[in-house]
């Protein structure tokens, strides 16, 4: 059993920069692929960005490329989501998510565990 916990919304500014944080329960976590996620109000839970297990392969969404970076320590059992250039259209609620397949996707459901999310808030 994993259990993640985000760490690191708030409010923002546009241009600004936040870092969220997902640290993990288990030895077993290095061994995921990790993704974070987002959702606003009203609308369905998108894809942001993704790491593999061993932290040399990523993927981002078109409307963060760029401007996130994915990055993770398996020492410190944590995934890290910095975010750059921010923008009103960022908020949301952001999760992460662990694939035990170690591989990482698009899709919601090809992940195994999930945190509770922490909320990010862009003023313009």
């Amino acid at each position: 059993q994993v259990q993640l916990v985000e760490s690191g919304g708030g409010l923002g500014q546009a241009g600004g920069s936040l870092r969220l944080s997902c640290a993990a329960s288990g030895r077993t976590f290095r061994n995921y692929a990790v993704a974070w996620f987002r959702q606003a109000p009203g609308e369905e839970r998108e894809f942001v960005a993704a790491i593999n297990w061993s932290g040399d392969s990523t993927g981002y969404a078109d409307s963060v490329k760029g401007r996130f970076a994915i990055s993770r320590d398996n020492a410190k059992n944590t995934v890290y989501l910095q975010m750059n250039s921010l923008k009103p259209e960022d908020t949301a609620v952001y999760y992460c998510a662990a694939d035990v397949a170690g591989y990482g996707s698009i899709r919601p459901s090809n992940y195994d565990y999930w945190g509770q999310g922490t909320q990010v808030t862009v003023s313009s």
